[in-house]
């Protein structure tokens, strides 16, 4: 059962694309969803546990917390409603990258040899995924691309900052988590809106409303199983388990919108998940 909620965490972030595609044709933007989703959330939390707002209140390092998921979560879902959703979620992953740096600025962990040949292997994976072809260097190709690498740099700092609140209660990091992912895409998409960036809140329409609600409560319930999955598996094995997402992710986007993937794409995404793998290996060590 454990394994199973870590797989079924990954298979609801793996294929949120497709729906979050059809929402956005039925007029709510990604961020507009977003915010539906995590206050959904918010209100499940708020319920279950009351007291866990005063503790997210009394402690700043949970309102960081807070706006790492939302910052991630924005990106992640915009990213994957406009861009090619294989190449989204391997820049999405390129956090061996991320994690290196930011554990040695906030956990103050030392950069040791093994985690400077992850941040090679990573970065050869994203310079191979960025080159287009016939091209002679990687470029960055537009929004989606920058959304990706923003959002993975916010998984990291998500994670690094997990860690630093470990001793917190579980209720009170993933309230602090469901805030920032309310607040924080739904500050950002009513801002963009008004500036014209982004569409405005759409006029009700009964398909984008059962559809949102629907992933809302898919969301929620991944957040839990991977809650009770990742307390009952060691964690250098759940950190493999949850690298199925790109399994899901990219098999998805071949079968139902088409993607091609290229050598390049397989090589990349290749090296940049035998980075990943290395890391959960040694996940152990630095925990």
């Amino acid at each position: 059962m454990p394994y199973l909620g870590l797989i079924c965490n990954a298979m609801v972030w793996g294929l949120s694309w497709w729906p979050l595609r059809h929402l956005q044709n039925w007029g709510l933007h990604p961020l507009w969803a977003t915010t539906i989703f995590f206050c959904l959330g918010t209100v499940l939390v708020s319920w279950w546990n009351p007291r866990a707002w005063l503790i997210v209140w009394r402690t700043p390092g949970l309102w960081a917390l807070a706006l790492a998921a939302g910052g991630t979560n924005a990106a992640f879902n915009w990213a994957v409603s406009v861009g090619e959703v294989v190449r989204v979620v391997l820049l999405f992953y390129l956090m061996p990258i991320w994690a290196v740096i930011l554990a040695r600025l906030v956990l103050h962990e030392p950069i040791t040899r093994s985690a400077i040949v992850r941040v090679g292997l990573a970065l050869a994976g994203a310079l191979l995924v960025l080159k287009p072809a016939g091209a002679p260097w990687p470029t960055i190709e537009g929004l989606p691309d920058v959304l990706a690498l923003c959002g993975g740099f916010g998984f990291a700092l998500n994670n690094v900052l997990l860690r630093k609140q470990a001793k917190r209660e579980a209720s009170a990091r993933a309230l602090a988590m469901f805030i920032g992912g309310m607040l924080l895409p739904g500050g950002l998409a009513w801002t963009l809106s008004h500036m014209g960036v982004i569409t405005p809140w759409p006029a009700w329409d009964v398909r984008w409303v059962i559809g949102a609600l629907a992933l809302g409560l898919a969301v929620f319930g991944a957040n839990l199983a991977l809650q009770y999955g990742a307390a009952r598996v060691p964690v250098h094995i759940s950190s493999v388990v949850m690298l199925t997402e790109i399994v899901f992710a990219s098999g998805s986007a071949v079968w139902l919108a088409g993607e091609v993937l290229t050598p390049a794409i397989w090589m990349g995404g290749g090296l940049i998940l035998l980075a990943a793998l290395l890391a959960a290996r040694e996940e152990p060590e630095g925990a």
